[in-house]
């Protein structure tokens, strides 16, 4: 009992922004299932959401007492999908219990929930789940009605017309083994109206409704090869529209099913933002040459000040702009709004380097992942992070000091984006910094409301290091 208490502290600790309050809230609510033997024929679970990402995260199991348990293996520290348990994500949101939703377990078994909130101080803080087993043959037809609904991986032939919903877009025909049209629903119906067929289709041969030019034969040649797989996909354009399609080989029935889905408006606005990339990429470099322009005033005015504050307070604005416009550069030369994190972040290291070039006893080195891809907007917000800690390491960490280092390390782990900042100066002490300082206000307000992460801040007289780390 204490392991899972004590397991429930660390993982709020890692994954919540949860009081310690909340905390024993939590575990009070795992203590009185144990102890109390609650839901004694089921397996029970504490679910609380994951800040960066908003995930559901498994913090408390505990095995039914009177049976087996639904699950080969402990689950605790793994998330909750929203598309397999929807019971869970709805208690989380509305505060309401959820009573008898069905969900798939993380090892893919179908089950049942009762979902009840777990509240402290007016908020939700976690919820305790209680799964029950689906009976067999319910089972099996729940399976089979969701694999029916799910009209791109139908295992299952189509009895009737009016078994396929007519709110489905897609056309789907199915052909038999001779190739003749058999079944279809009303969207193919529609869709080779469109086409121009002026009669009933159903009775057709394949090659006589094909709309990629292929023939039943090659289908059958392709059905053959054992290195084919069930089921193939490919896009064709026929006339001025395009459709993604899909075949499935039911060798057991020997028919062929066919799913049309119409990607043509999809591929119209692609063909617009290609055409307007162009007039973005114009936009951008305008955009960093007059960043540039306002980079080269500020400077003029820095060197005409007549105090040392002022003259700092403008070299500090050079400073961020420079980071903003190294971003538009690069957009500049791309189609897409994704950047490479590296070759902005190099640049600002190394502007910041040029800056203080003067502070030839100081050092810079820098280790960032080349593959690291993200949305421009997030780009410059690292960007103007790191720019303010580079910039406070050369003003505040090194004073008296005859040799110093700073360290920019930058990488991904599990889909998080980690960054940090090490200078090896004499340190500060985090309880009197200045919560005026702009600098800092920036790197906080960023890094927890634009960027969703988490700031971590370490400091002695060994050196400062400034940790941050965020969901990609």
């Amino acid at each position: 009992m204490i392991d899972s208490m004590q397991q429930i502290k660390q993982l709020c600790k890692e994954y919540t922004e949860l009081s310690k309050e909340d905390i024993n809230e939590l575990i009070t609510q795992a203590n009185h299932i144990l102890t109390r033997n609650l839901y004694p024929d089921n397996d029970v679970f504490i679910d609380v959401i994951n800040e960066l990402t908003g995930d559901a995260v498994v913090i408390f199991q505990r095995e039914p007492l009177s049976k087996q348990s639904l699950y080969s293996k402990n689950i605790v520290g793994e998330k909750a999908q929203r598309k397999n348990e929807a019971a869970v994500y709805r208690t989380f949101e509305t505060s309401l219990n959820t009573v008898g939703l069905l969900a798939r377990s993380q090892e893919n078994v179908m089950v049942r929930q009762r979902v009840y909130p777990i509240r402290n101080q007016r908020k939700n803080i976690g919820v305790v789940i209680v799964e029950d087993s689906v009976d067999e043959k319910m089972k099996n037809f729940l399976v089979a009605q969701s694999e029916a609904k799910n009209y791109q991986n139908i295992p299952i032939p189509i009895t009737s017309k009016e078994f396929v919903t007519d709110n489905i877009d897609e056309g789907i025909l199915i052909f038999n083994r001779k190739g003749y049209l058999v079944q279809m629903n009303r969207a193919a119906e529609s869709y080779y109206h469109g086409f121009g067929y002026l009669e009933d289709i159903l009775g057709m041969h394949y090659d006589n409704l094909s709309l990629d030019m292929s023939t039943f034969e090659q289908l059958n040649y392709l059905r053959s090869r054992n290195d084919v797989a069930s089921s193939m996909e490919k896009e064709i354009k026929f006339g001025n529209l395009y459709f993604e399609m899909k075949y499935i080989f039911d060798e057991a029935e020997g028919t062929v099913i066919v799913i049309i889905h119409d990607v043509t408006e999809v591929r119209k606005k692609e063909a617009e933002i290609s055409d307007k990339a162009v007039v973005i990429k114009e936009i951008h470099h305008r955009v960093k040459n007059n960043l540039q322009s306002v980079v080269s005033i500020l400077s003029i005015q820095a060197r005409r000040c007549q105090t040392d504050e002022a003259k700092k307070v403008l070299t500090e604005s050079v400073y961020r702009i420079m980071a903003i416009a190294r971003t538009h550069e690069l957009l500049s030369k791309q189609l897409e709004d994704d950047i490479s994190l590296k070759s902005v972040l190099d640049s600002v290291v190394e502007n910041m380097h040029r800056c203080y070039e003067n502070l030839y006893h100081i050092t810079i080195d820098s280790e960032i992942e080349t593959q690291l891809i993200l949305e421009s907007d997030t780009v410059v917000t690292i960007a103007l992070v790191v720019n303010e800690l580079i910039q406070n390491c050369y003003d505040h960490a090194f004073i008296d000091c005859k040799q110093g280092h700073i360290q920019v390390k930058v990488y991904e782990k599990n889909q998080y984006v980690n960054i940090s900042i090490e200078d090896n100066g004499i340190g500060y002490q985090q309880d009197k910094k200045s919560q005026n300082n702009l600098g800092l206000q920036i790197v906080t307000s960023y890094v927890k409301e634009k960027l969703r992460g988490k700031l971590e801040i370490t400091s002695s007289d060994q050196g400062t290091k400034t940790f941050f780390y965020f969901k990609k």
